[in-house]
């Protein structure tokens, strides 16, 4: 793990979405997944570690029953750019086949690995299989993919806050940035 660097925030080069934005969207896709699932076993997977914060709060907007998973997939190890290699370290260990899945992801980028746990998922016969992100960045996709819902999209730059990291550290900011990688 790295150590923490008390002067790390200077490699924050801008606020991109506030805390407020995100509240507000989470709120408005909250009640939209509400409505379309009420009456519906429905069991969120949220993909770590980056989408904790994001899984957290979402579920919480919720107003109907669901069940949470988590599943550890990993692409970047540590560095700005995905290495191209997905390893899922961390299965769900439930049967899913009654359930409408719902994966929370914190960021698609590529699309590897949201591609690999899809077809993970799907051969396990869920009822429904459903994506929601928190973030899309479409300029970095090298998979064909687009999730069913998504509360933002963004340019090509790379992202921290919120979940997101940067070799393990500024996950608990409450907004998402860009990184300056030059700082």
């Amino acid at each position: 793990m790295d150590t923490y660097c008390p002067d790390s925030l200077s490699k924050i080069k801008r606020v991109v979405i506030t805390k407020e934005e995100i509240d507000a969207a989470i709120a408005q896709v909250g009640k939209q997944i509400s409505d379309e699932y009420r009456g519906k076993p429905l069991l969120l997977v949220s993909i770590l570690k980056g989408a904790f914060v994001f899984m957290a709060d979402f579920c919480r907007s919720l107003d109907i029953p669901c069940e949470i998973a988590f599943m550890c997939a990993q692409s970047y190890f540590n560095g700005t750019s995905s290495s191209g290699n997905v390893n899922i370290t961390m299965d769900i260990g439930c049967d899913i086949s009654n359930y409408n899945v719902i994966i929370v992801e914190d960021i698609i980028d590529t699309g590897r690995t949201l591609n690999e746990v899809i077809k993970l998922l799907r051969s396990r016969n869920p009822l429904s299989l459903k994506v929601v992100t928190l973030l899309d960045k479409p300029d970095r996709r090298v998979v064909e993919f687009n999730a069913d819902y998504t509360l933002f999209t963004i340019p090509d730059f790379f992202v921290i806050g919120y979940g997101l990291d940067c070799g393990e550290i500024y996950r608990n900011l409450p907004y998402i940035a860009e990184y300056d990688e030059n700082a």
